[in-house]
């Protein structure tokens, strides 16, 4: 009788063996997404929530206790013939070129002593940083008493040099003059850190260089620091605009003792009511949140306006030269 041969059991190679598939993407990454997710949970509830409701309220009339009423572009027609937001509109532009271009200047100027100081130079730093995180309150109710018209230091100083007296914060132009000083002296410190930043990456063998060719401390200024200046000149001035056409405390604390209609009105004439101050008189004064959400947007159409012309002018410049 013939046997039947045992079968033997199949063996299994590492080619034959199904192919693990790697986890990408999500299913590898999760717990670096969860630990990072706070953040984007927060700016989401806080901060892209809140731009997409102005957006739509924009298009409401609304006051904040009854029922929307849908408004359409009526709010956005009727900003563009609004003469008091273009008076704001002016009035900030103003108020920012007293303050920017002044600012700037006194940064750099700033810079380049910290940068050659040898002595001291951290407690310099210091003392120039310092009125940037100071309270912008605190430093508005010190300026209204400088540039007081009885008691002011400012006038103080006038009379002892045989001038009258000056009226700041109850003439247009004196109510424009010391918002921009103030603003001038918050910012100056903190742009001079900045330009003091982008001057130590300036490489000392390019000055050597200019000292050998005859090159004064004007002309190396002009043709080295300048030119390799240019992307932190562009950071200053872009953030400057923004921060300077969006204005608040300055002009609100300042002028709300010299203000008779609210406490947003900017002083007399409104001759110190920004964008922003407008902004809160139509939301909160008038309670009409529909026609402040619109004016909320020609703000920020406002401000990427003159923050793109100010990347684009001096871009051109740098590539002209």
């Amino acid at each position: 009788m013939a046997t039947v041969p045992a079968l033997e059991k199949p063996t299994m190679t590492v080619a034959d063996a199904p192919a693990v598939q790697p986890k990408t993407g999500l299913r590898k990454y999760w717990h670096l997404y969860a630990a990072i997710s706070p953040f984007y949970l927060l700016f989401l509830a806080f901060g892209l929530v809140p731009v997409g409701f102005s957006l739509y309220l924009s298009f409401h009339r609304w006051d904040g206790l009854g029922s929307m009423e849908w408004a359409g572009l009526s709010q956005y027609q009727y900003l563009l013939s609004d003469s008091d937001f273009w008076q704001s509109i002016g009035t900030t532009i103003v108020i920012w070129a007293l303050a920017t271009f002044p600012m700037i200047f006194l940064a750099m100027v700033t810079a380049v002593m910290l940068n050659s100081a040898v002595r001291y130079k951290n407690l310099y730093r210091f003392a120039y940083f310092l009125p940037n995180v100071t309270s912008v309150v605190a430093i508005a109710i010190v300026f209204g008493s400088i540039f007081s018209t009885n008691f002011g230091l400012v006038n103080a100083l006038l009379q002892a040099v045989g001038l009258d007296q000056v009226a700041w914060l109850n003439t247009p132009w004196g109510i424009k003059v010391a918002i921009a000083t103030l603003m001038t002296w918050q910012w100056t410190g903190y742009n001079a850190i900045i330009f003091l930043a982008g001057l130590q990456t300036i490489p000392s063998d390019l000055y050597e260089a200019a000292r050998i060719d005859g090159a004064g401390p004007v002309q190396t200024f002009f043709r080295v620091t300048l030119p390799l200046l240019r992307p932190t000149l562009l950071f200053v001035l872009v953030v400057s605009t923004v921060t300077g056409l969006q204005s608040f405390s300055e002009p609100q604390v300042l002028l709300q003792t010299t203000a008779n209609e609210s406490t947003f009105s900017g002083g007399p004439d409104h001759a110190g009511r920004t964008m922003v101050l407008y902004f809160f008189q139509q939301t909160f004064d008038n309670n009409d949140f529909g026609y402040g959400a619109a004016v909320a947007w020609g703000i920020f159409l406002v401000v990427v306006l003159f923050s793109i012309i100010n990347w684009r002018l001096l871009q051109r410049r740098g590539e002209e030269q």
